[in-house]
């Protein structure tokens, strides 16, 4: 999949915005997917799911911080995202359809912190890039 260069400047502004804030907003995306679609708590049993947790302040870095990482490397998404494919898909063994679930958590989170530069561009950029990062990282589950 090929990203425009207007698509690629705005991923890379949206996510820049989000830089320095990566921790508290993913922890805000995964408190969304848990609430909204408990069943992905699953994978979690080891977690302090309460608000505000470590846990999930260090793991929603983690992942806003995977996606910041991997919009550095746009014309090789797949690539960049080779050793955590394979982390989710032999060693953690997580549910494929969960990636969606987290995909829609965080653009929504990134939408509410960010209206007035999340426009119909962003919107549309963004979501593609989280799309086709899911289809890498569950790729490897085939």
């Amino acid at each position: 999949m090929t990203f425009s260069e207007a698509e690629k400047a705005a991923i890379v502004s949206i996510l820049g915005k989000a830089s320095g804030n990566v921790s508290a907003l993913g922890a805000e995306a995964l408190e969304r997917m848990f609430l909204g679609f408990p069943q992905t708590k699953t994978y979690f049993a080891h977690f302090d799911l309460s608000h505000g947790s470590t846990d999930l302040q260090t793991h929603g870095g983690k992942v806003l911080g995977a996606l910041a990482e991997a919009a550095k490397h746009l014309d090789n998404l797949e690539g960049s995202l080779s050793q955590l494919s394979d982390l989710h898909a032999y060693n953690l063994r997580v549910d494929p359809g969960n990636f969606s679930l987290l995909s829609h958590c965080i653009l929504v989170t990134l939408a509410a912190h960010y209206s007035a530069h999340f426009d119909a561009v962003t919107h549309a950029a963004f979501d593609k890039f989280i799309s086709v990062v899911s289809q890498i990282l569950t790729s490897k589950y085939r």
